[in-house]
């Protein structure tokens, strides 16, 4: 259990991270730990990939949401959850409703993926759409919040869901222990910054010496932006990203801390590195990866992170992508 006071300033430890991995266990994936000769050829590395779009609900989100919605008491219940998501985390929080008998509503942009808000809903969440231009998302949580007694749950700057992503980096160094190797780096998919944060606990309690990355898809690279400057940043947001599930401009309050002390640096990958991602892990790997699920891997096939010689962890963070966008991706020139 988390106490208030230390959730200002909150770092997933070792023994919390380990008690929410028997607290999910029930109902989370072991996802596997891969490897591909071809990816090691090219890179010059041996590089373990960990496919997350795997998991129940179709992503790395579902670690988070378990474990927030786990530790609710029966009156928290009766009120339900409350969430907002570009879509994963949203379509996690569905699936633990459903699972646990709780209620759910779950505000989501209009330009949100059809797939992803045809998921939330088919798990039997109530989906609110809201106008990014108009409307504030937290302000609406806080409004059906108050009226319903509903729980928030956030996508990312949240303890019970920054630890929660913490059992995926644990796991991560667990297996890759199990095949008797250690690493050198672990690169993951960043946006507010709760994978990353929590992941990087996870994998550094095992394996102090990691040198942990965020990637980010370019120009919106608030955490890389941050880390630099040593203190929390906004990215520009200009223009567009293919990437739907990483676009938050700036890290969050809780999670930009664990990073700051925590990551090696932060980089970014274009749309046509990522597009280049999608067709590896499609073609390579016999994987479906949405754009924000690969950037990790964008970012080693780019070489943007010197791997060359080292062993390297990657993730492949989700794989909930519209069927005629995936098609698009695959007939673009890589």
């Amino acid at each position: 259990m988390v106490d208030n006071a230390t959730k200002s300033h909150f770092e997933p430890t070792k023994a919390l991270i380990e008690e929410a991995r028997r607290r999910i266990a029930p109902f989370a994936i072991r996802t596997p730990i891969i490897e591909s000769d071809t990816l090691n050829r090219l890179v010059g590395a041996r590089v373990f990939l960990k496919p997350e779009n795997l998991q129940r609900s179709g992503s790395f989100k579902l670690r988070g949401a378990l474990n927030r919605a786990l530790q609710l008491d029966a009156t928290a219940r009766e009120g339900g959850i409350v969430a907002w998501s570009s879509g994963n985390h949203g379509i996690a929080i569905s699936y633990v409703a459903k699972e646990l008998g709780i209620k759910a509503t779950v505000l989501m942009p209009r330009e949100a993926p059809r797939t992803k808000i045809d998921s939330v809903r088919r798990s039997g969440a109530i989906v609110q759409l809201y106008d990014k231009t108009r409307e504030v998302r937290e302000e609406i949580g806080a409004r059906i919040a108050q009226e319903t007694g509903a729980v928030i749950v956030p996508p990312y700057d949240d303890p019970y869901v920054m630890t929660g992503q913490a059992t995926l980096g644990a796991e991560i160094s667990d297996q890759v222990a199990e095949i008797g190797c250690w690493l050198d780096a672990a690169l993951f998919p960043c946006s507010g910054g709760g994978l990353v944060a929590g992941a990087a606990c996870g994998v550094r309690s095992a394996m102090p010496g990691t040198a942990i990355y965020s990637v980010e898809p370019q120009h919106f690279d608030g955490m890389a932006l941050s880390l630099a400057a040593g203190e929390r940043r906004t990215a520009l947001c200009d223009g567009t990203s293919i990437c739907d599930a990483l676009l938050v401009p700036t890290p969050g309050e809780l999670t930009y801390p664990v990073c700051r002390d925590h990551l090696a640096g932060g980089v970014t990958v274009s749309d046509p590195d990522v597009v280049r991602a999608v067709h590896f892990a499609y073609r390579e790997l016999k994987l479906v990866v949405e754009p924000g699920g690969a950037v990790a891997l964008a970012a080693v096939l780019a070489g943007k992170v010197d791997v060359k010689g080292k062993t390297v962890a990657i993730v492949l963070s989700g794989g909930n992508v519209d069927a005629e966008k995936f098609a698009s991706y695959l007939t673009t020139q890589a």
